[in-house]
């Protein structure tokens, strides 16, 4: 079979090698999963460049998450078992972490909304507590994990106000349904952010960017207001002044969605169902602004880590159904 492996870690365009091998052999417990199609995620780029919480033993094939086939038939989405990772014809799943593909989504759309649209879900739902009425600030707005957290607060009945950056990615983020869309680039974040929320600010901040951004947003969340800090992808980690938390009285959240897979696998099967409603009656469909084939896998990783895409970039198999 083809697929992409890594043999020492780097930049995903420079140690990701397209290279010919023998499917993967499935352990107790695995299944062996035709790849339909693979989602790009940020973490691909991290675990090409050894900087991911999981660090598989090289040579690996990146490709967190996949909307696929089982020998016996059935359509699955799942998140893989390294090293055998999504960018390739063939690969490895734990039985345990496979769930119905939605029917409402093709394989491309499928393969996108396991890891962020249960991100976005535990985010809002589980660790803020999103009520309907509230105003949801959600930044990197056009991207992957922040597209789903748009669609996922307006299906919640919030105001959301998406911060992209540049005009192109505004236009995204419109077309997704944000009711206020601010540009980094040329907008006062916080002026505007108070403006059109009377003064109060944001009660709900989604956070996957980091650095300047979350120091923003706490300069305009609203009182008893909550920031979940997602990821960084700014490259930079803040270090939050915690009297400043105290004096304003908001709460700052982390949200590994991993953990729940290993500590309440239950959750992630029941948020599964209600995702799967949200795509059955059209609240919810994953944008897929791309989808290329499986010997551009490389090239489109690092373009998501470099932040140049919008929405979701899906690697489809040359004769994947």
């Amino acid at each position: 079979m083809q697929a992409w492996r890594v043999h020492r870690n780097g930049e995903p365009a420079e140690v990701m090698r397209l290279e010919s091998t023998e499917p993967p052999e499935p352990a107790k417990g695995q299944v062996t999963v035709a790849v339909s199609a693979a989602n790009v995620n940020f973490p691909d780029a991290m675990l090409c460049r050894g900087q991911y919480q999981i660090t598989p033993p090289l040579p690996f094939t990146p490709g967190v998450e996949i909307c696929g086939r089982t020998e016996d038939g059935r359509r699955v989405i799942t998140t893989v078992a390294l090293p055998h990772g999504g960018f390739a014809e063939y690969a490895l799943a734990d039985e345990a972490a496979l769930l119905p593909a939605p029917a409402a989504l093709d394989d491309a759309q499928a393969a996108a909304l396991h890891i962020g649209y249960q991100t976005g879900w535990f985010a809002l739902h589980r660790r803020a507590h999103l009520q309907e009425g509230e105003t949801l600030l959600v930044h990197a707005a056009a991207g992957g994990v922040g597209s789903a957290a748009v669609q996922l607060g307006k299906a919640a009945g919030a105001r959301v106000i998406g911060v992209v950056g540049g005009r192109e990615k505004a236009a995204v983020a419109e077309a997704l349904g944000c009711d206020l869309v601010l540009d980094r680039h040329a907008d006062d974040i916080i002026a505007a952010v108070k403006d059109t929320t009377g003064g109060r600010g944001a009660d709900v901040v989604f956070d996957p960017v980091g650095g300047d951004a979350f120091t923003k947003s706490t300069k305009c969340v609203a009182f008893e207001g909550r920031i979940v800090v997602i990821g960084f992808t700014s490259g930079t980690v803040p270090a939050p002044a915690l009297s400043h938390a105290l004096v304003k009285n908001y709460s700052i959240l982390g949200l590994h969605w991993g953990l729940y897979a290993a500590k309440d696998p239950a959750a992630v099967l029941r948020c599964h169902e209600r995702l799967t409603d949200l795509a059955d009656r059209g609240r919810i469909a994953p944008l897929v602004s791309e989808r290329v084939g499986l010997d551009a896998a490389a090239d489109a990783v690092q373009r998501v880590a470099d932040g140049t895409t919008t929405g979701r970039v899906v690697v489809v198999p040359e004769g994947a159904k």
